[in-house]
């Protein structure tokens, strides 16, 4: 399928592209990997007047570790994968990406372009939040951080503002004494969650002193799970306290149903897949 015609502009700075945006508002759309906006495109779901494509931009590329970690916005998923230094101070990070479409998806799509399009079946929305992540975006204002937390807001909507761009994503290594997992059950085509639970456990003199969980897939947005962070704090995670605190996955968001999953079973699996996530993030923690 064809999309409708448009205007396209490939700028190469930072700077040039929000005046862009500035230049075109509502005309425009921001194309980074281009696995989500595209095919919405050709089936005439979107059809912007104006693309313009942030990937030539350098700045907005690449890994920086130095003490926290800084993800540039356009930085692929298989630059993230093959990453030496992840793999070492953030591995949940690099696994949550190989679950992630296949090796085409991974080689053109983007961080950046995943969060900014916040699909709520998308994986790396749940990662963030787990991770406490802050998010950059700058736009005429100049630049300002998003609490990952404050970022998803609905349906394919964020908190960017109109003329803002996302511009890196920064985390924080895991720690001693801290795990992360991300578990999911995929939509046998697209790869998608049908649930997906992100878990971030620390642990000190053998109890929970602070838990993170977030589900994607099952809701309209990723979201955490206040009453399972709750219930696991204090305890000694054992496999009881994870089981009586995944049973409180779920129940403070609206569960979606669809053809692929219907509401009572996708219920069913946030507790089950945030009891797995739970598992593996404090064996983690306990290595």
């Amino acid at each position: 399928m064809i999309p409708s015609a448009f205007a396209y502009h490939a700028p190469a700075t930072l700077t040039e592209a929000l005046s862009l945006l500035q230049q075109y508002g509502d005309e425009a759309r921001v194309l980074a990997g281009g696995h989500s906006l595209l095919p919405a495109m050709k089936l005439r779901l979107a059809a912007p007047e104006v693309l313009i494509d942030i990937g030539r931009i350098a700045e907005l590329r690449g890994i920086a570790i130095n003490g926290s970690i800084t993800i540039g916005a356009t930085t692929t998923w298989s630059a993230i994968e093959q990453h030496a230094g992840l793999r070492q101070h953030l591995p949940v990070l690099p696994e949550a990406v190989r679950q992630i479409g296949d090796i085409q998806v991974r080689n053109r799509g983007t961080l950046g372009g995943a969060l900014a399009h916040a699909d709520p079946a998308a994986d790396a929305p749940a990662v963030v939040l787990a991770l406490a992540a802050e998010l950059r975006a700058q736009g005429p204002g100049g630049t300002r951080s998003i609490a990952a937390g404050d970022f998803f807001l609905d349906f394919f909507t964020t908190a960017l503002a109109p003329g803002e761009l996302l511009i890196a994503v920064v985390l924080q290594p895991l720690d001693a004494g801290a795990g992360a997992a991300y578990v999911k059950l995929p939509h046998p085509a697209s790869g998608y969650a049908i649930v997906g639970v992100a878990a971030y456990v620390k642990l000190e003199a053998s109890l929970v002193s602070a838990c993170r969980v977030a589900v994607t897939g099952a809701g309209p947005f990723a979201t955490r799970q206040p009453g399972v962070e709750q219930a696991l704090i204090g305890s000694d995670g054992s496999a009881d306290a994870v089981a009586a605190a995944a049973a409180q996955a779920g129940e403070e968001m609206d569960i979606l149903g669809d053809l692929h999953a219907s509401e009572v079973y996708r219920r069913a699996m946030v507790k089950v897949f945030t009891r797995r996530a739970l598992t593996q993030a404090l064996a983690r923690a306990r290595a």
